[in-house]
């Protein structure tokens, strides 16, 4: 059964109460640093801080968190303000002196370790877009633009920030183009960039040519740099959630130039092969890692269910079903709704928890650390209450799906 008017209006409100009465309130204004800009995010289920490190993948989603919510939501004097501490943060301490970023930072900013690909950048591009639109600052809209460049400039220079040897075993991830083409989605969406639509479009085709094999049904995580599949351990690992992640990406593209059903049609077999491969029919939720030939998968932590890929299938479910119609997508969004709602929420202190044992139970009670923050679960409530609240301008029945069904063969 699909979701009528109303049960979309609930929706729409309970995501709205979320983000902005549980999910926000837990982060902010406490992990503001006011002696050295920036934020404090590392802390446990109660809030209280676990380590002042700071990790710079964290700070630009933090940054672009803000300013979006000053964008779309409401111009709130206090979210725009803790958006420039953000970048004040990154462009003062995050570059090293050969123009690349770091990864993970003291307090006061001084850099500990550094990685080889440009993630840190794709998050200060998407952070200084969001700001630059909400503060009209031309200079953050400049900075945006400029490493969108340095971005495009690394992912087509293979071996520019890897170690200077020949691998064996060369090896491509999905990742790459997954992040360069919602980096594009949003630059174009805040303060444009001429390449966008461009880049969008090579992302989407290299996706859909080398990672999404529809004999077998699934989306590699990594493949050989001609598409083949690596018959090792680390080339057969899927990550379900990564791969829904990457479908949404795509169904948001096919929402933006109306309804493309090409893209649509590309979006969904995405998202339906990984929920065929990820969904844990016995416990509920989605698997981390699974293998493509159903062998054994290296990381002990494979059965476990990680907060993120449960954010990624609610805006991807809920998106397949805004688009088509079909009641299977409602059913899904419902199914990992539902889980994730139940199973990560602390209903005490507010926020989610990060990590999950294969049963559900709680594995630690850290909320922040260097990979988690607020980001997934904040960009998940707001982007679904957002798609929500124009969907519902344009439904009158009382069964969506059949509304929306007239509309698509209109």
């Amino acid at each position: 059964m699909g979701y009528t008017k109303t049960d979309l209006a609930d929706l729409q409100q309970f995501y709205t109460n979320q983000l902005l009465h549980d999910t926000v309130p837990f982060w902010f204004p406490r992990s503001v640093d006011k002696q050295y800009g920036g934020y404090l995010l590392m802390r446990d289920h109660d809030g209280t801080l676990i380590d002042d490190d700071k990790a710079v993948w964290i700070q630009g989603r933090a940054a672009w968190l803000l300013a979006t919510l000053y964008n779309t939501v409401e111009p709130n004097p206090q979210w725009l303000g803790g958006a420039k501490s953000g970048i004040d943060f990154l462009n003062k301490y995050c570059f090293d002196t050969d123009g690349q970023m770091f990864f993970h930072m003291t307090r006061d900013g001084q850099p500990i370790r550094k990685r080889r690909y440009f993630f840190s950048e794709t998050f200060a591009v998407i952070a200084n877009a969001a700001y630059a639109k909400a503060s009209g600052d031309e200079q953050a809209a400049e900075k945006a633009r400029y490493l969108f460049g340095k971005c495009l400039e690394y992912a087509g220079t293979p071996g520019l920030l890897l170690p200077k040897f020949t691998p064996v075993r060369p090896a491509k991830g999905i990742g790459v183009p997954m992040i360069l083409m919602n980096t594009a989605q949003q630059l174009r969406e805040t303060v444009g960039d001429p390449r966008c639509d461009t880049y969008i479009d090579q992302c989407i085709l290299e996706i859909e040519t080398d990672f999404v094999k529809h004999d077998i049904r699934c989306v590699m995580e990594q493949v050989a740099p001609d598409g083949s599949i690596i018959d090792h351990i680390d080339g057969r690992t899927l990550n379900p959630g990564h791969a829904m992640e990457g479908a949404w990406f795509i169904l948001h593209e096919a929402r933006y130039r109306s309804n493309d059903p090409r893209l649509v049609e590309l979006g969904c077999k995405m998202l339906d092969y990984m929920w065929e491969r990820g969904w844990d029919t016995e416990f509920g939720g989605v698997f981390y890692f699974r293998d493509v030939f159903e062998k054994p998968v290296q990381e002990y932590w494979q059965d476990m269910k990680f907060w993120w890929p449960h954010n990624e299938a609610i805006i991807a479910t809920l998106l397949a079903y805004t688009l088509t119609g079909d009641e299977k997508y409602a059913r899904w969004h419902k199914m990992v709704h539902d889980y994730s709602y139940a199973h990560f929420h602390d209903k005490e202190h507010g926020e989610w928890f990060g990590y999950l044992h294969r049963d559900g139970s709680v594995a630690q009670t850290a909320k922040g650390n260097l990979f988690k923050g607020p980001f997934h679960l904040p960009r998940q409530e707001w982007y679904c209450a957002r798609l929500l609240q124009q969907i519902l301008h344009q439904v009158s029945e009382n069964s969506f799906s059949e509304t929306l069904t007239n509309r698509i063969e209109s």
